[in-house]
């Protein structure tokens, strides 16, 4: 019988050890290539982009109704003010609360009416 320091036996563990890392390392190798060679492509990247350039623009048209008067209703006579000059004008009318809780009924009264029906359609057999 042969000794564990024998040549031969020295040569095989060596042989098994190169064999089992170079499985490993081959393995290594065919994982990275799949995950590299698979991976699909960023198809959401124009989608982003539109996003972001809907969000700026709707930022923008935001930062302009509340820095701007604009007609809301101009039948009506409803306005749409800047936060700045709205809440002046708050802080004016509320100095008397019950004369301001009384425009303030009669305002949304006037902003939610609805409007008078169409006349009924003429009968042409009567």
């Amino acid at each position: 019988m042969t000794t564990p320091d024998h040549p031969i036996e020295n040569f095989k563990l060596t042989a098994w050890s190169v064999a089992i890392l170079g499985t490993f390392l081959l393995m290594a190798v065919l994982v990275w290539a799949m995950y590299h060679y698979t991976r699909p492509e960023d198809l959401n990247a124009a989608r982003v982009q539109e996003r972001y350039q809907f969000l700026e623009q709707v930022q923008a048209a935001e930062a302009q109704a509340v820095s701007q008067y604009a007609w809301r209703d101009r039948d009506k006579g409803l306005v749409i003010l800047p936060i700045e000059r709205a809440l002046e004008l708050t802080l004016r009318e509320w100095q008397d609360p019950a004369a301001a809780r009384s425009n303030l009924i009669a305002l949304v009264e006037k902003a939610v009416a609805l409007p008078p029906p169409p006349p009924a359609p003429v009968n042409p057999y009567e």
